[in-house]
């Protein structure tokens, strides 16, 4: 890692962003530590009890209905409705987001989160339920279940086993997972950190008949993603031919689920992972059907909403800088996380920027301080050249 990226520099524009106030309206009050009980004794957490988030008074005012997940206002868009998936493997990851999205919502009460856990994890459904409510006490969120034997046995093997998970394909079934009132969504992985407002992201327009909104990277070499065996098949090419594809990463996607349900996305998706399970025309995991299906036809969002492969390459995970240009959210894909590294004493120096929403035990002192919960913006990243 060059000397100019170095921690000190990483932490001094932490200590300076910290004091923007670009989160207006909210209130903070102490946390204090919860924990819930699992199976056979075992505990997960404890975590300490976020800040309470409140709207500000520039919030159009808005009450979700817990039943349709509608907002009681004639305007149904000011509910922004997030997915993400639930287990005990990436739960810290997982509540660290959700405080991001919290701690940066210009209208953090008009969130709403769709949580999916699987149906197996050796954490039930019920009891991360629970968690997410004590670490939240005033969030709006449902938790639905996975059925895992949905996607087993279409699932391959991949160059990392983390990337065979049954819950990673659970954003394919989204339009049968999530209540049909539910029309339009942000679907966002794990190991992300939102630092700007999510309403931003929830604005945009998906044109035409496109169904995903992404970063879409096209500098990227599209073909690395599928086997000499697909690119040489006289007829599977043939059917991405008219396309421009683009790489784009499924972390952060914007999803249109009437058009998904219309489309029948799911059923695409499958036919690829059929094909895979009798010819192996990619290495990695859930990616690759989702890139066959909608490259070339995704609504292009700003990079900043995807400032992805932090968590270095899919075998190593060595560190990684910034990529140029603004940033509103950093995604750790890839195999290193940061609280992974973190625990080990071994971070890189990104990991210290995902830390101050970490909600974990070990950090309840260094939480006392209440400044250190959050950051407002990373938007001064881009203009010291040391991160660029």
């Amino acid at each position: 890692m060059p000397s100019r990226f170095s921690l000190n520099a990483v932490l001094t524009v932490v200590c300076l962003i910290v004091l923007s106030p670009f989160a207006v309206g909210i209130r903070l009050i102490p946390g204090r530590i919860t924990s819930v009980g699992g199976g056979g004794g075992n505990k997960l957490g404890p975590f300490m009890e976020a800040p309470e988030y409140r709207n500000g008074k520039e919030c159009a005012s808005s009450s979700v209905n817990k039943e349709n997940f509608v907002s009681s206002s004639n305007d149904p868009s000011l509910v922004v409705h997030i997915a993400m998936t639930l287990d005990s493997e990436y739960l810290r990851g997982s509540i660290a987001a959700v405080h991001s999205v919290l701690r940066h919502a210009s209208c953090p009460e008009n969130v709403f989160f769709h949580f999916i856990a699987a149906e197996f994890d050796s954490a039930s459904p019920r009891v991360l339920s629970q968690l997410v409510r004590s670490t939240f006490p005033s969030l709006n969120f449902k938790v639905y279940i996975f059925r895992e034997d949905t996607v087993i046995n279409l699932i391959s093997s991949s160059i990392r086993q983390a990337l065979e998970n049954p819950l990673n394909y659970a954003r394919n079934y989204l339009g049968d997972i999530l209540d049909q009132s539910v029309d339009r969504v942000i679907y966002l992985d794990s190991d992300v950190i939102v630092v700007d407002d999510i309403t931003k992201l929830w604005k945009t327009v998906l044109t035409g008949s496109r169904v995903i909104g992404a970063p879409e990277y096209c500098h990227a070499n599209f073909t690395q993603y599928f086997t000499s065996g697909f690119w040489s098949d006289p007829a599977l090419p043939g059917l991405i031919s008219g396309r421009t594809p683009c790489y784009f990463n499924t972390g952060v996607m914007v999803m249109d689920m009437v058009r998904w349900r219309e489309g029948n996305y799911r059923e695409k998706l499958e036919q690829w992972m059929q094909l895979q399970k009798k010819r192996r025309i990619y290495d990695l995991g859930s990616l690759p059907p989702f890139l066959l299906v909608f490259a070339g036809d995704v609504e292009a969002i700003d990079h900043r909403w995807n400032q992805h492969g932090l968590g270095g390459d899919n075998i190593r995970g060595s560190c990684r800088s910034l990529h140029p240009g603004p940033v509103s959210l950093l995604h750790w894909s890839g195999k290193g996380k940061p609280w992974v590294r973190l625990d080990e004493k071994r971070p890189c120096p990104l990991d210290h920027l995902w830390e101050p929403y970490d909600l974990y035990k070990h950090k309840i002192e260094r939480a006392k301080d209440q400044s250190l919960l959050g950051f407002a913006s990373l938007s001064e990243l881009t203009d010291d050249s040391s991160f660029l």
